[in-house]
């Protein structure tokens, strides 16, 4: 039902707000903008048209009701559809919609050398047939691979194959508590993964490309590392325990698991060529993502862009053009740079802070303490995330009004809004209780070995669990670091 009157439901909100008198400290492009982002999140809440197609309708919109709203730098004059163009491709040309775009090719060049498949395979052949290993293995995987594969779709896809390929050859049944278990851990531990490193999702580049632009201050691969890689691995532990307690498998051992995985890995033969040179080139590119800041003064964006560019150059590259472009995922490059545009222009036109007054009322916000703040807005994003098919899609619409709330409190308390705003992002991450609430969640739902009430049963207990050691390191680790003041 959603699905189907969506966009309709989301056209006609649109076109009340537009008529609605305007509010007292809100310009009419702040409420134009704002009816647009409301229009956006019910068509990306109910997915009544692709993402894609939603893209074209946001920069279409903001292109027209703000080219004919006064401009917010002169409210004498109007802005003209020139001027509201600018706003809504600027996303379009940020380096983080770079580093997105050169993480989709590293996926596409991990599938097409299997590269990501022996490592997957590698690890897994370590860890013997043991039922609690298996899922110990898996949740190492989802680990290595964040660091190699920057798409959390593509690990996740990647493992899918292996571990039904695994559940095959155990004889074990596709309904059975041990296939569901695995799967979910598929998904889960690559959600977790994408907390602890900068470049393992899409969503943490929107979150750092207004940190960057809004606050001035660039997060570099390390310190973000060394700020969620703790709790990243802290919910690894948790989500192995969890999982093991909420569905058991039926068995403690299954006979010929590890020889399964020695076929599979004996299958794929010894390294290829272009194995080898996607190897070293990760390799090198891990270490300066690393070391950015400490050993040279490269931004993760450039270094990656030089990686993909050895990967294209002809007989030194390991793919070319013609293989990549039917591979990317084109619609999600368009709906990262839309969501950093429609994001730029909230904050542009002001509309961001209104919002950010109306929490901050509503929850007396500026009288508690940054820990107190910090607990409020990632409850209130958990709660939020419920409706959202797409992180990338919630960042987008909510990173500015936090930056905006985060800047308000940072008037009457001393707070690291750029450390704050960090960690807020960190919760975006969560989607971990429905399987529409992240498309990895979709990817394993698909194989139809879990059920939506698996996933909420884990994801329930994993989510609260999740809250707690947010607001545990808040008040410790982070606080040590001068994350949280």
């Amino acid at each position: 039902m959603g699905k189907k009157y969506g966009l309709i439901i989301g056209a006609l909100v649109l076109f009340v707000i537009i008529l609605l008198p305007t509010p007292d400290g809100l310009s009419v492009s702040g409420q134009r903008v704002l009816g647009i982002l409301i229009f956006s999140v019910i068509i990306w809440m109910t997915e009544a048209v692709p993402y894609p197609v939603s893209s074209i309708l946001i920069v279409s919109l903001t292109a027209l009701l703000l080219g004919l709203s006064p401009n917010p730098a002169q409210p004498d004059k109007i802005l003209g559809t020139t001027g509201a163009l600018k706003f809504a491709l600027s996303g379009f040309s940020t380096s983080a919609l770079a580093l997105v775009g050169g993480a989709m090719f590293i996926a596409v060049a991990m599938v097409k050398t299997k590269l990501d498949t022996r490592i997957a395979l590698l690890i897994l052949s370590k860890i013997g047939a043991k039922t609690n290993r298996v899922l110990i293995g898996v949740i190492a995987v989802g680990f290595i691979l964040s660091f190699f594969v920057p798409s959390t779709t593509a690990r996740v896809s990647c493992m899918v194959p292996i571990i039904l390929g695994i559940i095959h050859s155990f004889g074990v049944s596709m309904k059975s508590r041990f296939a569901a278990v695995m799967m979910i851990a598929v998904a889960q531990a690559d959600s977790i993964w994408n907390v602890g490193i900068k470049t393992a999702a899409a969503q943490n580049m929107i979150a750092l490309s207004f940190i960057e632009k809004q606050l001035g201050y660039y997060i570099s691969w390390g310190e973000w590392f060394i700020a969620a890689a703790p709790f990243a691995a802290i919910m690894s532990v948790a989500l192995y325990f969890i999982l093991l307690k909420m569905i058991p498998p039926e068995t403690k051992e299954i006979k010929g698991g590890k020889e399964a995985v020695a076929k599979a890995l004996n299958e794929l033969g010894p390294m290829s060529g272009d194995e080898k040179k996607l190897m070293g080139i990760s390799l090198i590119l891990l270490f300066l993502w690393a070391t950015e800041k400490i050993v040279h003064p490269f931004d993760t964006t450039t270094t990656t862009l030089l990686a993909i560019t050895i990967m294209l150059l002809p007989k030194i590259g390991i793919m070319d053009w013609k293989y990549v472009q039917n591979r990317v995922s084109w619609g999600t490059l368009m709906l990262f740079g839309t969501g950093i545009s429609l994001g730029t222009t909230i904050l542009a036109t002001k509309a961001a802070d209104w919002i950010a007054s109306c929490i901050v009322n509503k929850f007396d916000l500026y009288a508690m303490t940054a820990f107190g703040i910090l607990a409020v807005l990632s409850l209130f994003l958990i709660v939020i995330h419920l409706g959202f098919a797409s992180a990338t899609a919630l960042s987008a619409a909510m990173i500015p009004i936090m930056i905006s709330i985060l800047q308000g409190a940072s008037q009457v308390h001393t707070l690291n809004v750029v450390g704050m705003t960090m960690i807020l992002q960190y919760v975006i991450c969560f989607g971990f209780i429905l399987p529409v609430n992240a498309p990895q969640n979709l990817v394993v739902f698909s194989t139809e070995t879990v059920t939506a009430r698996d996933f909420i049963r884990t994801g329930i207990p994993i989510t609260i669990v999740a809250y707690l050691l947010i607001l545990l390191l808040a008040g410790t680790y982070w606080k040590w670091l001068g994350i949280v003041l």
